[in-house]
């Protein structure tokens, strides 16, 4: 009895290495090779789906990020300009906003939360190659850098996110719901979002570490929730209903109230601080909180083999650290381009600031220094 248990590591070793020589080795002969074989295709189909609805959804989020960027520098450049909220251009881009998060619902339904999650540095690094083309932003060397690493990242992920299909059905949900796992860790989450929220409330601490800590741990119960919802409106369209059980207005109403939430503290930590330093942070949080909560709700990771978790690991490092890079020192650039000139009138130059006031909170802003500009405008309209 003892000899397999000696030689089990051994062989669950020895399976991951095959599957890693597998997964890059292209168009050889045999049944499983490479992850661009038919074998391997049929094998993570319903994945690569999801997979493929994350990718579209967040590069469609990136073009209405700045799309809504472009329709603040455009209305800043008129002499009455209207709000922003009244323009066609800006509500275009809300849309697309809304259109790129329904594709992310639906990737949830159908991939596991561990192989969705990390993809949203694809939003950041397909928003840095738009405002490069089409807003006429500098391409620095930190950009190509952080874009290949964030590809890097992507693949791995996709390669050695776990194999997991599971039908999320109102009964499945009701079980690990009730689990012990995750009621152990709602509890803990609940303390550490109390602890915290005191500190946040009652001692005035505004950390973005406080922040976004608060927002991370709601995004946990907004990934469970949002996969569990999905799922089960997936299977209700396949033809097993399952919107009359409690459970999916129970994980609605959960979904709906955490993302409020988030919305609020991650408002004011964009107030405080520059998009810079909160997208990459947030980015990290939001990621790490899902991970977790697909391995302790879905038990996503249930089986897996050190060296999978180990690359899974290595490829999530390597998309946070391409986002890092991506947004590094962004935000100085604009600062140092704060005016344009609007014309040419004989003896009289025209000034204005070319992003809307720092109190906004649409993408784009200027987060630091809008009283310094606006004092230095004002001076240079009086002179």
């Amino acid at each position: 009895m003892a000899a397999p248990a000696r030689t089990a590591p051994e062989d669950d070793a020895s399976a991951v290495l095959d599957e890693l020589s597998r997964n890059f080795t292209y168009w050889a002969p045999g049944p499983g090779n490479g992850s661009l074989s038919s074998a391997w295709y049929r094998r993570n189909q319903i994945h690569l789906f999801g997979v493929l609805l994350a990718i579209l959804g967040n590069l469609v989020i990136s073009i209405s990020l700045n799309i809504q960027k472009y329709s603040h520098l455009h209305l800043a450049q008129k002499e009455h300009p209207k709000p922003y909220f009244k323009s066609v251009l800006w509500l275009s881009g809300v849309l697309l906003t809304a259109l790129g998060e329904t594709g992310n619902f639906a990737a949830y339904g159908v991939a596991p939360i561990t192989l969705i999650a990390p993809l949203g540095c694809m939003s950041v690094t397909g928003s840095a190659i738009i405002s490069v083309i089409f807003l006429k932003e500098n391409l620095r060397a930190s950009d190509l850098l952080g874009m290949t690493l964030a590809f890097a990242g992507t693949y791995l992920l996709v390669n050695f996110a776990p194999n997991v299909t599971q039908a999320i059905s109102a009964r499945t949900v009701q079980y690990y719901f009730v689990g012990w796992q995750f009621l152990v860790y709602v509890i803990l989450e609940i303390l550490v979002f109390c602890i915290l929220l005191y500190f946040h409330k009652r001692k005035g601490m505004k950390h973005i570490v406080v922040l976004l800590t608060l927002v991370a741990l709601l995004a946990s119960l907004t990934v469970i929730s949002v996969k569990a919802v999905s799922g089960m409106i997936t299977l209700s369209v396949t033809g097993k209903m399952q919107l009359t059980y409690a459970i999916f207005y129970i994980m609605l109403v959960i979904m709906i109230a955490s993302c409020v939430f988030q919305v609020k503290f991650l408002n004011q930590a964009t107030e405080l601080y520059t998009m810079t330093t909160v997208v990459p942070v947030n980015h990290v949080f939001f990621t790490t909180s899902a991970i977790i909560a697909g391995i302790i709700f879905y038990q996503e990771f249930l089986g897996a083999a050190f060296l999978t978790v180990f690359i899974y690991l290595f490829g999530c490092f390597l998309s946070f650290l391409g986002v890092f890079l991506v947004t590094r020192n962004r935000e100085k650039e604009h600062l140092q381009q704060s005016f344009v000139d609007l014309g040419d009138i004989p003896g009289k130059q025209m000034l204005d600031k070319v992003q809307p006031d720092s109190n906004g909170l649409s993408y784009g802003t200027l987060p630091d220094g809008g009283d310094s500009t606006r004092g230095q405008c004002g001076e240079k309209k009086e002179s």
